[in-house]
């Protein structure tokens, strides 16, 4: 079959955040697949703060994306074309697909997703890697018990929205740090945290100090930065900081600052852990078993923001993220201009 696709391709390293001239968005001959690959119509694209990261030059816990290769991305959608014995045309696949309309893909890291048990974007935010992260870093990293403060921040994105409703669940108290009144109201009406912070409205000493009167004993952090800052000053005895990400200072021109008080750390005879999802990798089921039952049982609430657009539209959702739009997890929908 002969297919145009259209592809996202990195152009230039961004500093602060990426503009227009460091994506390249172009059209070429889709890819046909030899003996052992198939080729995939990418349906949806996981947009996530990690890609930041991944833009960058240097040491990181995966390899940079080079110049001119295309945009490193999960995504969701159909086989189309196969010459591989264990995926048959029309299965619905997620894999590490990239920011393009076709993929060619030779099997490795590729899954199938059950759309009957939920909507194909629901594989990406509760029932994939931002579900997996919330479960893994909140329950092997942070090791809840019932009784104990848990603070989120970044807790209306879509693993500190999990991650959050995973520690009620557990039988802690919830505590949401998030940027405006809307968001904070569904964190608490919605979700069920039993306290939001709008980081915006205020001192964030002051109102960690009023929602968790007792200091923090998790805190799983999203943001990095003076919010990490604001954390440290409020622990615990025996607290753990879960390092996630750091959304704050994916975007900073300058070099990176660490938290000025970890000191605090000492004093509280804390812990700060980082992890990277990944290596959970051989546990995915395990976490997709409880995330999925959380889900029937309406335990747990999953939402996820669909842009729909093409390849050509990834540049500005991505922009969107960073620019706190989103609620939930952000997926972008390729159903337009579809050849």
């Amino acid at each position: 079959m002969s297919l145009t696709n259209t592809v996202c391709r990195l152009a230039a390293r961004p500093v602060g955040l990426p503009k227009p001239s460091d994506w390249e968005i172009v059209d070429e001959a889709a890819p046909s697949p030899a003996d052992g690959q198939f080729l995939v119509k990418v349906s949806y694209i996981s947009v996530d703060p990690a890609m930041r990261t991944w833009m960058n030059a240097g040491r990181s816990y995966v390899p940079p994306v080079e110049i001119g290769e295309v945009m490193r991305a999960g995504g969701i959608g159909r086989v189309i074309e196969t010459r591989h014995p264990d995926f048959a045309v029309g299965d619905e696949v997620y894999g590490v697909f990239g920011v393009q309309r076709y993929a060619l893909s030779d099997g490795r890291d590729v899954t199938a997703v059950d759309t009957t048990l939920a909507a194909a974007p629901v594989h990406l935010g509760a029932l994939g890697i931002s579900g997996l992260t919330a479960y893994f870093g909140l329950l092997d990293v942070g090791r809840p018990q019932p009784g104990q403060t848990v603070v989120v921040s970044g807790a209306a994105g879509s693993v500190g929205s999990i991650a959050g409703q995973i520690a009620r669940i557990k039988g802690c108290k919830a505590i949401g740090i998030a940027g405006g009144h809307d968001k904070c109201s569904w964190l608490v009406e919605e979700l069920g945290f039993d306290a939001a912070i709008d980081y915006k409205a205020g001192d964030l000493r002051t109102q960690l100090k009023t929602h968790a009167p007792n200091g923090i004993d998790i805190f799983f952090d999203n943001v990095g930065g003076r919010t990490l800052e604001a954390g440290l000053a409020r622990l615990a005895r025996g607290a753990r900081i879960v390092i996630c990400g750091a959304v704050s200072q994916y975007n900073a021109a300058e070099e990176l600052r660490g938290p000025a008080n970890y000191m605090q750390l000492l004093v509280a005879r804390a812990s700060m852990t980082g992890f990277v999802i990944f290596d959970y990798a051989d546990r995915y089921g395990e976490a997709v078993v409880h995330l999925a039952g959380w889900l029937r049982s309406g335990e747990l609430q999953s939402r996820e923001q669909v842009v729909h657009g093409d390849v050509g539209d990834f540049p500005d959702t991505l922009l969107a993220l960073f620019g706190g739009q989103n609620t939930g997890k952000l997926v972008l929908a390729l159903d337009g201009g579809a050849r």
